[in-house]
């Protein structure tokens, strides 16, 4: 039965595609567009600098999604709580089922 619910972003693991692609553009654009020698050369870094880090904000938000916190009392009585995308609507005093995979645990109706 669940006992409580509450709305949580979930953030899954940056890759960190999103910094390399970003620094690696980043560091061609400006390298390419600035001077030449070492006024180049730090234009490059300075742009590989930004663009990883404007390239890791993208994947950061691209990759956020709503969730829910669910804490369910088993049968057992055991109290668990699961976080999962927030794709079905539950509220105290449901009745659910707790779905155990090999590395996930899922709460549905």
């Amino acid at each position: 039965m669940v006992e409580w619910v509450r709305p949580v972003t979930i953030q899954p693991r940056q890759s960190g595609v999103g910094a390399i692609a970003g620094g690696a553009l980043g560091g061609i654009a400006a390298g390419s567009a600035i001077g030449r020698g070492n006024g180049s050369l730090a234009a490059g870094i300075g742009g590989a600098v930004l663009g990883g880090m404007a390239g890791n904000a993208v994947e950061s938000n691209a990759t956020r999604r709503a969730g829910l916190e669910i804490s369910v009392r088993l049968d057992s009585g055991q109290l668990i709580a699961v976080t999962q995308d927030a794709d079905q609507h539950f509220s105290p005093g449901d009745r659910v089922r707790v779905l155990f995979g090999s590395h996930t645990v899922r709460v549905t109706r």
